[in-house]
């Protein structure tokens, strides 16, 4: 398990507070470290890499609680899409208490200079899923289960952002949606077709994200 140290969890959560203004940039952190008592210098210690660090260690920190929260809830007879369902309900709740720093972090992930944080974030979360669900898998499977996830999980994701119905009714519809689009897909013999051809182009150049999800990206 990954500790914290206390600059690290202070400046974290000093940032959730600014990013919702000032998005994850470099003023913000320098803002953030000023409220923990902190120079810009100092809070470059745990993140070297500046604000990028610190939204990375958000998204691997959602991540983390997603897992934890997964092994408490998940029941041993639940069906699979029900455990995917709940694994990616529990990571966009990790979201909850900051859903505009959340937000403001989608948009930063979407800049051109974040695409290598955007692409192994997505990695690590739909890997995690994958392994608390106690999937096993090391052939083309392997592969073929984390591009379906990332597309249910990111679409998800972009609609709670824009969700205003009462306790996301209405992201807890879609997700639903998703998850049964995706199991008709592999049922159909035309779609499991064009899902494989679309997923041999992603494996092509899945195998680099694999182990570039768990390096240390500066941006």
């Amino acid at each position: 398990m990954t500790r914290l140290s206390g600059d690290e969890r202070r400046l974290l959560a000093a940032m959730l507070e600014q990013a919702p203004f000032e998005g994850w940039s470099n003023p913000a952190l320098a803002v953030a470290a000023g409220d923990c008592g902190l120079s810009m210098a100092e809070a470059r210690i745990p993140f070297p890499g500046g604000a990028k660090d610190v939204l990375r260690l958000y998204l691997d920190e959602t991540d983390r609680q997603m897992a934890r929260a997964f092994r408490r809830q998940v029941k041993k007879e639940a069906r699979i899409r029900d455990r995917i369902a709940l694994a990616v309900r529990l990571k966009i709740g990790a979201f909850g208490k900051h859903r505009e720093a959340t937000r403001r972090a989608v948009i930063a992930l979407a800049l051109p200079s974040a695409a290598d944080l955007a692409a192994a974030s997505l990695w690590r979360t739909v890997d995690m899923i994958w392994k608390v669900l106690g999937d096993t898998s090391v052939d083309f499977n392997f592969y073929s289960r984390r591009a379906l996830l990332a597309a249910v999980y990111s679409s998800t994701l972009m609609y709670w952002l824009a969700d205003e119905s009462e306790n996301y009714a209405e992201t807890e519809a879609f997700l639903d949606r998703r998850i049964g689009d995706v199991m008709k897909i592999q049922k159909t013999k035309a779609g499991r077709e064009c899902l494989t051809e679309a997923l041999e182009a992603c494996v092509r150049g899945a195998g680099r994200l694999r182990y570039f999800g768990h390096a240390r990206l500066t941006l």
